[in-house]
């Protein structure tokens, strides 16, 4: 069996991040293919929140190593102030050195076949492309959103630094590997010299374990007699901002489109606590809107499996990007309604497993229509839901499949 020294900083005890699925799954899927996964994270210290709840997931059998990192506005602020180099490109660019280290003491010990990394955290292909000229082993560079962006990072030298290791990534990795077609596209468009093979697509997907073990579990309606729209994730003010959504629902409140006690928004684990409920105040819309702190993985996943509905928002700014809860929601088989832009890649997902209750998250308009006409589906029951077909294919197990498919065209190792 080969072996895949797998460079990621999101991976449990870690709490917030979407990306633990991708790493986890990909690390138990492996060996089914005939690899065996080498993960090297950080050390918990470096997180801000931690759990133990997905310590379980992650295969007894799978060697993890944590590197010495720190968290530079939690371990190296002085009264809350710190010097910018010291989190450029990331506050956590210590994990760097500690990973350097720590990691070609693992190429010696394990003798892995080749290496992967994934972004975000900016670092984590900042340790793989050290490691790759050091030790000459094939580099698979993973993106699970694009790095350098028009206006993101906002710092000018910030952004420089992203680039900077986004050209080594796309320049130095055998394979770049992009969460969606449109994020590929983007980098052929920056990287037209490079030959279109390199750039690949594996998207996300939901773990079908995690969900199996919810079958024996209660699925009774979270608030029976109320329509719950359960949005399961953080909610960025610019990526994800729901202002048009507020002003939506105070729309047809107003209109008497919709009654108080018929719905309620349920944003769970959003973040950023204190803007949505000043945006909340100003739209007078807390009757049917509610906050609620983040659980356990399996018991959000269980949520969303007894929701009424389940919510997408994603602006027109990433429009290369699909949020990893989609195909989550996919699994659960509940109805979805999406507030994204209709030419971005979310939307074209959505459209391909059937679902067409779309309307743009900038619009106050169309989202009261399209949120009007999404209830009256559901409660007739006539609300498009994905196929299995479709659902089955978008497995964690289909797509480590994919990735290996990959991973046997790496070259050897070279001195």
């Amino acid at each position: 069996m080969k072996r895949l020294l797998m460079i990621a900083f999101h991976f449990p005890p870690l709490v917030g991040s979407s990306g633990i699925q991708r790493t986890i799954s990909f690390a138990r899927h492996l060996p089914r293919f005939g690899w065996e996964p080498i993960v090297l994270t950080a050390h918990p210290r470096a997180y801000e929140r931690v759990s133990d709840d997905q310590l379980g997931d992650v295969p007894s059998d799978v060697i993890v190593e944590r590197a010495f990192a720190l968290d530079s506005a939690r371990h190296l602020a002085i009264s809350g102030r710190y010097p910018a180099f010291i989190a450029r490109p990331d506050r956590w660019i210590t994990w760097w050195l500690g990973a350097v280290l720590q990691g070609l003491a693992m190429i010696r010990k394990y003798r892995p076949d080749a290496l992967w990394s994934t972004y975000p955290i900016a670092t984590a292909h900042k340790i793989g492309h050290t490691l790759h000229r050091l030790s000459g082993l094939p580099w698979v560079a993973d993106f699970r959103d694009p790095m350098a962006q028009d206006g993101y990072p906002a710092d000018p030298k910030t952004w420089k630094s992203f680039k900077e290791i986004e050209e080594r990534a796309l320049r130095s990795a055998s394979f770049s590997v992009f969460a969606t077609p449109g994020a590929v596209s983007t980098y052929r468009e920056r990287y037209p010299e490079l030959p279109a093979a390199r750039l690949a697509v594996i998207e996300n997907g939901y773990d079908e374990e995690s969900f199996s073990r919810l079958d024996g579990s209660d699925k009774a309606p979270l608030l029976p007699g109320t329509f719950t729209l359960v949005h399961s994730g953080i909610i960025y003010p610019s990526e994800r901002d729901p202002t048009q959504l507020f002003r939506a629902l105070r729309l047809l409140l107003d209109e008497g489109r919709l009654k108080p006690a018929e719905l309620r928004l349920r944003l769970r684990a959003p973040a950023h606590e204190a803007l949505l409920t000043k945006l909340i105040d100003e739209c007078r819309v807390a009757d049917c809107v509610e906050l609620l702190p983040p659980i356990p993985y399996r018991d959000a996943l269980l949520e969303m499996m007894r929701a009424d509905g389940l919510l997408v928002l994603q602006a027109s700014n990433c429009n290369d990007q699909i949020p990893a809860k989609v195909y989550e929601y996919f699994r659960c088989r509940r109805p979805v309604i999406a507030l994204t832009d209709p030419a971005g890649d979310t939307a074209r997902l959505l459209r391909e497993a059937g679902i067409h209750s779309i309307a743009r998250l900038d619009s106050a308009q169309e989202i009261a229509l399209a949120l009007r006409r999404f209830l009256d589906q559901v409660k007739r029951g006539d609300a498009n839901r994905p196929s299995d077909a479709f659902v089955r294919a978008a497995s964690r197990l289909n797509r480590t499949q994919e990735f290996c498919v990959l991973l046997e065209q790496l070259p050897a190792r070279h001195s």
